[in-house]
């Protein structure tokens, strides 16, 4: 049995200003954890010795080690993280914007970026079209360990604390299955001594647990939600997630329809689109109809293809043509660029390729 240790990363100020006395010492500490990007406790120099040790003794910093990254030639980085466990997880920083410069090359305008944050190591949903599903659920991470995805990004980047991100709970996992640990890092990941990353740049994506929509909704946590809708039909969604014969497109529809929404807003739709599954115009006018009394967005994202997978890749004419009838009937409609398509077509891709070497 791997003995591990809590994370400071699990703790809100508050909850560490329990923990660590005197109190102003948790502050100076959780400072030098979100600010400076210190991993360890000799790394927070203001700190006195006796206090360091009794700390290591009970608990760890941050609770990740990179493995592994691939960048692309687009800006994205995947990143393998290993848990004190042993566990691997993948995070994705994903480069949304360049830099703005003016005629004197000075930058106006930073770089936007966004984290893509896994939430379980596996998953449980075992969609039809998701690598994540074939390894199996495994447990899910906790509210640290969440957290620290993101510290740990951050820092490789040279990303300052101050600087603007958002965060997208779209990685590995269910998000809505680890509901307790993903409302807690949400709010730590607010904390104004801390990242300050308010629950506006962060998004909760979930295949459709209607129940824990409902449930998400009641804690009033601000954050945006996008579901993965991925089909019209019930048939079709059930073929690609099992689980929608437990949670129906219906229920999920009702479900976003009682959930607290910014009047400014909207709830995204993500539509995965496969070649002869869901591509055509009658998908899309069926699309049109269903959304009709939401206030919706709707994301198309190409499926890329992995070994192994009986799926294809839709073709470019048919994605504009399913896009062009959206917009033409009402419906805001975006297509997903393909971010770091040449280092992996698949969420899961390089977890399985890397541990497949060793």
């Amino acid at each position: 049995m791997i003995e591990t240790k809590p994370s400071l990363y699990d703790f809100s100020l508050k909850e560490l200003m329990q923990e660590i006395q005197p109190s102003f010492r948790a502050k100076q500490i959780f400072n030098w954890m979100y600010h400076q990007y210190a991993d360890d406790f000799d790394d927070m120099k203001n700190i006195p010795n006796a206090l360091k040790v009794e700390l290591s003794q009970k608990y760890i910093v941050n609770p990740l080690n990179i493995v592994n990254k691939e960048e692309s030639t687009d800006g994205t980085i995947k990143y393998l993280l290993q848990m004190q466990d042993g566990k691997t997880m993948e995070a994705v920083w994903l480069k949304m914007k360049d830099a703005q410069t003016d005629e004197n090359g000075e930058v106006f305008q930073e770089a936007k970026y966004t984290i893509c944050v896994s939430t379980q190591v596996g998953c449980k949903v075992g969609c039809t079209f998701c690598l994540t599903a074939k390894g199996g659920f495994t447990r899910n991470l906790t509210a640290g360990e969440i957290v620290a995805q993101v510290v740990t990004l951050k820092k490789d980047n040279n990303h300052k604390r101050n600087r603007k991100i958002n965060i997208v709970y779209m990685g590995m996992g269910e998000p809505l299955d680890n509901l307790t640990n993903l409302a807690k890092a949400i709010e730590v990941f607010k904390e104004d001594e801390g990242l300050c990353i308010g629950a506006k740049r962060q998004t909760v994506s979930t295949s459709g647990l209607s129940n824990k929509i409902d449930k998400l909704g009641e804690m009033d946590l601000g954050v945006h939600i996008a579901i993965s809708l991925h089909a019209v039909d019930d048939e079709l969604r059930t073929e690609l997630i099992p689980m929608n014969k437990a949670h129906n497109i219906s229920s999920i529809i009702e479900a976003v329809k009682r959930f607290p929404i910014d009047t400014r807003k909207r709830v995204m739709f993500e539509y995965l689109v496969i070649k002869n599954k869901n591509d055509d115009i009658s998908s899309a006018k069926k699309l049109v109809k269903l959304l009709c009394d939401i206030k919706a967005k709707v994301n198309l994202i190409y499926f890329n293809p992995y070994p192994g997978t009986p799926y294809d890749r839709p073709t470019k004419s048919d994605m504009l043509a399913f896009q062009e009838y959206l917009i033409n009937h009402g419906l805001l409609c975006t297509i997903r660029d393909s971010k770091g398509i040449d280092i992996s077509a698949a969420c899961g891709q390089l977890k399985e390729k890397v541990e497949g070497e060793i």
